[in-house]
């Protein structure tokens, strides 16, 4: 009996050690502040930060994009007849996580994109560094994938680096109008550069433009788009050097793919600068797609608590 007791014990003693460690491994991997203010003329700021050891730069957390992935979907979804961008069909954004089980993180995700990037809201950061892209030409195709017009390099086509991690350049498409907004201003039309590093991270590249001369990279493929089918068509060598920043000022957050399955983790980078597209080669783009699409961008999501911060080069003179 006495063994049985002092066996027990040390059971329960164990138990209680385990679960002390544990505490305090949660307690230093998650910091939740939540500063609560009365409810008159007052609101309610919560602020949620997660950090995983190894993605610390300067004491930011930046995600590699991998986080929470082992059973989940991370390519953005080819077959678009299973959703829309018009409410009122059943199909549209705000039934996106209802669709499919897959797509959970549509309705039900905390770090969702697009978002409105609010100047009270972005913190200067210069030591997120200059972003390092090494681009070069390599076979592409093009494709309709009916929600948009798609960009796909087949070949090594090159990378950007972001703390320290090199991601691929896969592909690039169109969204019409913006996505992302800019204290509450949408703009006519986005490019995103999408990049997978060989650990399943995915990083993207934002390029907003307005309505001015037309862009220089999309007048080199305007051919190709008015003839583009369901079907990957080859084009030959792309350049994807041909796409010009314009600025090395950019915005950073973590964030989600914009269209289904919505997976988060995606480290976004929004150059600054608003570059310029003619209305005929938006009017093509949306011309090319299926119809119901014409206008595919995601509405913005909720943004509390998701950082956002901005590099500034140290010294002048923007690059392009």
């Amino acid at each position: 009996m006495t063994s049985t007791s002092n066996f027990n014990v040390y059971s329960i003693n164990m138990m209680r050690f385990l679960l002390l460690v544990s505490l305090v491994i949660a307690s230093y991997s998650l910091t939740v502040s939540l500063a609560f203010e009365s409810e008159v003329g007052r609101k309610i700021n919560i602020e949620v930060q997660i950090c995983f050891e190894g993605f610390f730069i300067d004491e930011i957390p930046f995600s590699d994009g991998t986080a929470d992935r082992e059973d989940e979907d991370v390519e953005p979804l080819q077959d678009e007849t299973q959703f829309t961008y018009l409410e009122g069909t059943g199909k549209g954004p705000r039934n996106w996580g209802k669709i499919n089980p897959h797509w959970e993180a549509c309705g039900k995700g905390q770090m969702q994109s697009p978002i409105d990037v609010l100047d009270r809201r972005v913190e200067v950061f210069p030591n997120l560094g200059k972003l390092r892209r090494d681009y070069q030409a390599a076979p592409a195709a093009v494709k309709n994938r009916g929600h948009d017009i798609t960009v796909i390099w087949k070949g090594d086509a090159g990378k950007i680096t972001i703390n320290d991690t090199d991601y691929q350049l896969q592909q690039c498409h169109w969204h019409s109008p913006s996505e992302h907004t800019f204290n509450g201003s949408r703009h006519d039309l986005e490019l995103h550069l999408v990049h997978y590093s060989s650990q399943g991270g995915i990083a993207v590249v934002a390029i907003v433009y307005k309505f001015g001369r037309p862009d220089r990279f999309l007048s080199k493929l305007l051919h190709h788009v008015n003839h583009v089918d369901h079907r990957e068509r080859e084009i030959g060598i792309v350049n994807p050097g041909d796409i010009k920043f314009g600025s090395r000022k950019y915005f950073r957050y973590i964030g989600s793919l914009t269209v289904p399955p919505c997976t988060e983790g995606v480290v976004w980078t929004i150059v600054m600068k608003v570059r310029t597209v003619s209305r005929e080669q938006v009017k093509a783009l949306r011309d090319a797609v299926h119809d119901g699409y014409e206008a595919n961008a995601r509405p913005t999501q909720l943004s509390t608590g998701i950082p956002m911060y901005v590099y500034t080069p140290r010294r002048n003179g923007d690059s392009t």
